[in-house]
């Protein structure tokens, strides 16, 4: 692998030039350009402004009748960074505090590598998408005729994870990742003087034995097999020490990997809520959100992805899904694949992602390119 180790140094420099340029989702414009230049200088076939900002690099090799999709997603946080590295983010308040920036990396030196030595027999669809965080750049580019246009009988995405450490690579069957949804409840009262409570529904009470009932939905009314979590994160309402406000807001997200326990934990939100409203002769409103759904891994797709991790690297299959969520569940729905975690934790400790401290491990670059490049040749095998 020596022309990988000897694509590094630059790509090293890529890595830094758009982590000290970040851009948030679907403002991707200058990291999709400089992409799009990288896979043109590379030979590759490049089409633009798919959902979005997201683009494809379409590598031909062969007349092999198979199709694979790698996916890369490019969007930074909202996150003011706090590393003090020589490459920090230029832009206050946004940094690609989740590794992107590595992550497209890996997969232009897989596609440059490739385009120099295929050892495949396909078409290689090589996914750049938008708008990972929260925004469902995955499903954007699907609903603008993604696999339409360039079919994939398989898709991979590798994401870096600092609980494992630097070059082991884990994945699992069925679900990895959790799904995501996020509430939002308007507790509405009267509003009043606080020296006169009877006459004032209490807006903050009600919120307040909300928040303790809701708690109570995983303990009591999911089955202990099941996974999920439920999160209380926002409360808020009032302004003075002597006003009962007229309303409050509370906020949170649950996560969960079966669509039959999201339900019922929707269903036994509802239910609470409609018991709050009675108690405390308050009004309840829900918005309720399922922005992402869990992220389903094929078996046949993980086990081969473990086998090929393999011979490439130590590889572990995962004991467990991840409660965090990620949108590439979306091209998951849509075609058989699996989702990979990288481990890039150092001896020293690694912060977490979505942390101002958190940097990509650039050591783990040639590993992350060594699977894309494995499991293309896996899956677009070469028989002739």
């Amino acid at each position: 692998m020596t022309d990988i180790q000897n694509l590094l140094e630059p790509l090293i420099s890529f890595r830094r030039d758009i982590h000290a340029h970040p851009e948030l989702g679907f403002s991707e414009h200058r990291t999709a350009g400089r992409i799009a230049e990288v896979l043109r200088a590379a030979g590759l076939e490049v089409h633009e402004g798919i959902g979005g900002t997201g683009l494809v690099g379409v590598l031909r090799c062969g007349d092999g009748p198979r199709t694979l999709g790698l996916r890369a997603d490019m969007d930074a946080l909202p996150i003011q960074e706090q590393t003090n590295v020589a490459w920090t983010s230029t832009v206050p308040g946004c940094f690609h505090g989740c590794g992107h920036d590595g992550h497209v990396a890996m997969l232009l030196g897989a596609a440059q590598f490739l385009a120099h030595d295929p050892g495949f027999s396909g078409t290689l669809n090589f996914i750049f998408q938008p708008a990972e965080e929260g925004l469902g750049g995955a499903r954007h580019m699907i609903e603008d005729g993604l696999f339409d246009r360039f079919p994939c009988d398989r898709v991979y995405a590798l994401h870096n994870w600092p609980g494992l450490p630097a070059g082991t690579i884990s994945t699992r069957p069925g679900p990895i990742m959790g799904a995501a949804d996020k509430f939002s409840i308007i507790v509405t009262g009267k509003g009043g003087h606080a020296a006169l409570p009877q006459d004032t529904p209490d807006a903050i009470l009600a919120a307040a034995s909300l928040v303790q009932q809701a708690n109570t939905i995983i303990a009591r009314d999911i089955p202990s097999s099941a996974s999920a979590v439920f999160s209380v994160t926002e409360i808020s309402g009032g302004h003075a020490h002597n006003v009962l406000p007229a309303t409050v807001r509370v906020g949170g997200t649950v996560r969960s990997f079966d669509p039959a326990v999201q339900d019922r934990i929707e269903e036994r939100l509802r239910q609470i809520m409609s018991g709050i409203a009675a108690s405390f002769e308050v009004e309840c409103e829900l918005d309720y959100d399922r922005y992402y759904p869990a992220t389903i891994n094929d078996p046949s797709a993980a086990a081969d992805a473990l086998a090929v991790a393999g011979e490439v690297a130590t590889a572990e299959l995962a004991p467990e899904p991840a409660a965090t969520s990620e949108d590439f569940s979306y091209m998951l729905q849509a075609r058989p694949g699996g989702y990979i975690w990288l481990g890039q934790g150092k001896d020293d400790g690694s912060p977490p992602l979505h942390n101002p401290h958190y940097d990509f491990n650039d050591d783990v670059l040639e590993t992350g390119i060594r699977l894309h490049v494995a499991l293309a040749r896996h899956w677009l095998v070469d028989e002739g």
